[in-house]
């Protein structure tokens, strides 16, 4: 996997973009662009005139959940962070040991039984291991209303690489939708978060249309580049017939969509963010077929499975050794993934979710 190599602490985005100074927006990163392993350097308000007409963005309407919450087990303080919402009620959590810098470790010595008192005195019990011969993540059991008790006390999950804590709208993105029960991402899908009204406008005006999906992130892993695991999505029917289209084919077979008075194949289908990617890929068929779907996926994309729909990305920069990077070299090659990294460094991109994008395209 590459690239390995050291990410130095200064390049780590402390504050969002629009933070940085007077006058500045969310869309105040820049981006880089891989086409192979040619690389250019942008702002990311260039976006819509790197794009095409007849492109498809696909975007994750997930929005971020207020999930870290303070605790006590017995009489040590601890920050849980709900990380997802079974279909059984209980949540998929972890404990963390609470410091000035947001929450850097997770706790050890935790075990099935163990009660965390929370604010209001509700109780969260924990059940058993996320997965076997797991300790970080565990289902637990909560004795009240968890979206209650995280709207009244909750706060949105921050690491050490950030300065401060931020508001919860700091971390939802221009295409943050409600969920009907109310769940959502325990961390921003944060590829889409430059994006603002007016950039959105552009694009559209460009003829550059978006496909809308869903996938709710739990918690990433600060101690250890764990694969992701089963998280739930949805791809709605009208984005898979975008999709589709935008692929040139339906049902197995090859269609053409009307395009600027002409008639051809339809753009690149694009997805915002490695969520993206993981929800649209999970909809498709072996025959590269998008068709609507739902529920729990636990696809890993990897190089050798390669990708069926998605023919560019746009995304963040990840830590090296994460496994988000064995998704771009499912879509750019390993010597594109490395090239970007090498020039990301030399450029003093920054990283994390405040941090500079990478727009991968096609050769």
């Amino acid at each position: 996997m590459t690239p390995a190599v050291r990410v130095p602490e200064e390049l780590s985005a402390r504050v969002p973009a629009e933070q940085r100074g007077p006058g500045l927006g969310r869309d105040a990163v820049r981006l880089l662009v891989s086409r192979g392993t040619r690389v250019t350097h942008h702002g990311f308000p260039e976006l819509p005139r790197l794009l095409r007409a007849g492109d498809l963005l696909v975007v994750n309407t997930s929005p971020t959940l207020a999930a870290a919450v303070d605790g006590r087990v017995g009489h040590a303080r601890v920050v849980v962070h709900f990380s997802t919402l079974g279909d059984d009620g209980r949540w998929a959590v972890e404990l963390r040991e609470p410091d000035a810098r947001g929450t850097t470790r997770a706790r050890t010595g935790t075990r099935a039984g163990m009660e965390v008192v929370l604010p209001g005195a509700e109780r969260l019990v924990l059940q058993e291991p996320l997965s076997p011969g797991g300790q970080r993540l565990w289902w637990a059991r909560a004795g009240g209303d968890v979206l209650a008790l995280l709207h009244a006390h909750g706060r949105p999950i921050r690491y050490s690489h950030t300065e401060r804590d931020q508001p919860l709208p700091v971390y939802q993105t221009v295409f943050a939708l409600p969920s009907p029960d109310g769940a959502g991402s325990a961390e921003m899908p944060s590829a889409a978060r430059p994006f603002t009204p007016r950039l959105v406008a552009e694009l559209v005006s460009r003829g550059v249309r978006f496909a809308p999906v869903t996938l709710h992130t739990g918690v990433s892993s600060a101690e250890a580049h764990e694969p992701p695991y089963p998280e739930r999505f949805a791809v709605p029917a009208a984005s898979a017939r975008l999709i589709n289209a935008a692929k040139g084919n339906q049902n197995g077979r090859e269609v053409l969509v009307e395009k600027h008075g002409g008639t051809q194949a339809g753009g690149r289908v694009i997805a915002v963010g490695t969520t993206a990617v993981r929800a649209v890929e999970s909809a498709a068929g072996p025959d590269g077929v998008v068709r609507a779907a739902g529920g729990w996926t636990d696809l890993v994309v990897t190089p050798e499975r390669g990708v069926r729909v998605v023919d560019g990305l746009l995304t963040g920069l990840h830590e090296p050794g994460a496994s988000h990077l064995l998704m771009l070299e499912a879509v750019a090659g390993q010597d594109a993934v490395g090239r970007a990294y090498e020039e990301a460094l030399r450029g003093l991109y920054l990283w994390h979710e405040f941090g500079d994008t990478h727009l991968i395209l096609p050769e």
